[in-house]
């Protein structure tokens, strides 16, 4: 399999705010540095799989990071070579919650819209 090195971009609601940008400067800096390893780690070796990403369902992805005594998740999508961060979030049960997966899901279709535009 060929790997490739993506693009990385914020999802950009229309008022023009980055809802994972913004999410990630409410964290401390050790955090914020975990996260960006490991967004990293997936720019410069998509595609990936477990332990790091784990496919949700089509063109929607999560990467699982592991902060000092808890979980991240980051819920991306991939079109063409850009990886476009669509939700960040700290878990708190074992399940993806419904609220987080529906957030991410309506977050994709908007991009699906901007693309087709375009």
């Amino acid at each position: 399999m060929q790997h490739f090195v993506l693009e990385v971009r914020f999802f950009r609601q229309t008022q023009g705010n980055e809802p994972v940008r913004d999410w990630l400067a409410t964290l401390d800096g050790s955090d914020k540095k975990a996260i960006g390893a490991d967004i990293k780690t997936v720019q410069i070796g998509w595609p990936l799989g477990m332990p790091l990403v784990r496919k949700i369902r089509k063109d929607l992805w999560e990467i699982r990071v592991h902060l000092h005594r808890r979980i991240a998740r980051i819920l991306f999508t991939v079109i063409a070579r850009e990886m476009i961060l669509l939700h960040g979030f700290i878990k708190k049960s074992q399940a993806l919650p419904r609220s987080d997966l529906s957030l991410a899901a309506a977050r994709l279709s908007d991009v699906h819209q901007a693309t087709k535009l375009h």
